[in-house]
């Protein structure tokens, strides 16, 4: 459920402005946001459904080369950012927020490089695996999606997840955490690296 304590909300608001806030300030960030355009969310403590996680309506898109959100932190404003957190803090509540990002094979490559340096859990979920039955079901994928990664990041939650596209599917990859304001900086961190000075 979305806090009932006023408390609760403003830090999850703060939380959530302070992350948005290191995403909008870092233009490295731009390179990573996917066609589809990034959402962030951060569940509360009790979520069950996606009106009890944070997110971005309208997502974050790249105007004038910056990231930048299109909309207001509203609760229900994710589908399936909401729907994976959701699934994913059946397996270990310490996880709240998420960001989603681009993919490509040679980020993915640079990505499984640099948790291994990094020390995180890495897992790729390959769309090619997904039973037709689920494939079908409208928001049957999700389960299974987090059921694979897990697997393939050998019982663990990942701390980097990336899928390759399905038809219709743009392929992306989350990074995953407790809160928003840690992950938000990982990533600017990760998309600074990654750009590079000549890239």
């Amino acid at each position: 459920m979305q806090p009932e304590n006023d408390n609760d909300r403003i830090d999850m608001y703060g939380r959530m402005l302070i992350a948005l806030e290191t995403l909008e300030s870092c233009p490295a960030f731009a390179v990573l946001v996917p066609e589809v355009r990034s959402n962030m969310v951060f569940a509360s403590t009790t979520a069950t459904s996606r009106e009890d996680v944070l997110a971005i309506d309208g997502r974050i898109t790249v105007t004038e080369g910056k990231p930048r959100a299109a909309g207001r932190l509203r609760f229900g404003a994710s589908s399936h950012m909401a729907r994976l957190i959701l699934e994913i803090r059946k397996r270990d509540p310490s996880v709240r927020a998420g960001i989603d990002f681009a993919n490509t094979p040679a980020l993915a490559a640079w990505l499984e490089e640099y948790c291994r340096k990094k020390g995180w859990v890495f897992a790729k979920i390959d769309r090619s695996g997904e039973p037709e039955e689920i494939r079908r079901e409208e928001g049957a994928s999700m389960p299974w999606k987090v059921a694979e990664a897990i697997r393939a990041a050998g019982g663990r939650v990942p701390k980097i997840l990336y899928e390759n596209g399905a038809i219709g599917k743009e392929p992306v990859s989350v990074i995953l955490g407790e809160e928003p304001i840690g992950i938000a900086q990982e990533l600017c961190a990760i998309a600074r690296e990654y750009k590079g000075p000549a890239r």
